[in-house]
């Protein structure tokens, strides 16, 4: 990490690792194997965890050594929920518990983006999983208007539900493109839903914001300072999203700034 005073600097405070909080969760959506091991050789001290993207890791031919590296470097790793709903809607989710104790996944992602299954369902896959590993939830649809159609209310219900399940964080849906859940289709952010997410008395460091682009990034940084949790984040931006949340570049410079907003 940077050392901000020996570098004549005030930075905003980021927490050692393994942190608590501001967690900068990277997707891999296929990275070939040695780039995969050069970026955390590289930038792995920003990288709190990996999320292996919906179902690659089922014909990843290098999956182990992925893991292996990820293990040398200390960082975690979890299959995305979309592979937990594919053995979910077969009736196979035992084999899919055994698959990720194989591969000695300490998290795992439970979602219903894609199948029909009801809240209160995925609310008690939480609970069972919750007993071998740490769940990581998600809220929210891969279909965009299937997420319109879902009130603020109804993602506040649903986060607190997840949570009181056993869910250690709530993951808001996004996709890797930016494109449904608390975004439009035009990749535009649904700010009303935020602000109201937000205002709900919800731990915020309970919530992790899918945030692939550098827009969806820096609005975060500015609504809850370094120190929010962000998701699939894409391999290209793993130094400059730290830049972002030190006030390194220009969407986020002035945020720390006398004058700016202080979130240090």
């Amino acid at each position: 990490m940077l050392d901000a005073p020996n570098l004549g600097l005030e930075l905003p405070q980021r927490e050692a690792k393994p942190r608590q909080s501001g967690w900068t969760i990277i997707i891999d959506n296929g990275v070939p194997l040695r780039e995969f091991e050069d970026v955390m050789d590289s930038v792995g001290t920003y990288v709190d965890v990996v999320k292996f993207g919906w179902g690659t890791s089922i014909v990843t031919p290098k999956l182990e050594e992925k893991i292996q590296c990820l293990k040398n470097h200390g960082i975690d790793y979890f299959f995305g929920g979309t592979l937990f709903e594919k053995y979910y809607i077969q009736g196979k989710t035992e084999r899919y518990t055994e698959f990720c104790l194989r591969h000695e996944c300490r998290y795992v992602e439970i979602s219903n983006g894609t199948v029909p299954m009801s809240n209160e369902e995925k609310c008690e896959w939480i609970h069972r999983y919750a007993q071998h590993f740490q769940v990581l939830s998600e809220v929210g649809f891969k279909d965009v208007n299937q997420s319109l159609m879902l009130p603020p209310n109804r993602w506040i219900e649903y986060i607190r539900a997840d949570l009181a399940a056993g869910a250690i964080r709530v993951i808001t849906e996004a996709r890797e493109s930016g494109t449904s859940g608390i975004c439009r289709e035009d990749g535009e952010l649904r700010f009303g839903l935020i602000e109201e997410i937000l205002g709900a008395g919800i731990d915020v460091n309970s919530l992790i914001f899918e945030a692939p682009n550098k827009t969806l990034q820096a609005y975060f940084i500015e609504k809850v300072g370094p120190s929010v949790n962000l998701a699939n984040v894409p391999f290209a931006h793993i130094i400059p999203l730290e830049t972002l949340r030190l006030g390194l570049r220009s969407d986020t410079l002035m945020l720390f700034e006398e004058g700016g907003l202080h979130h240090a």
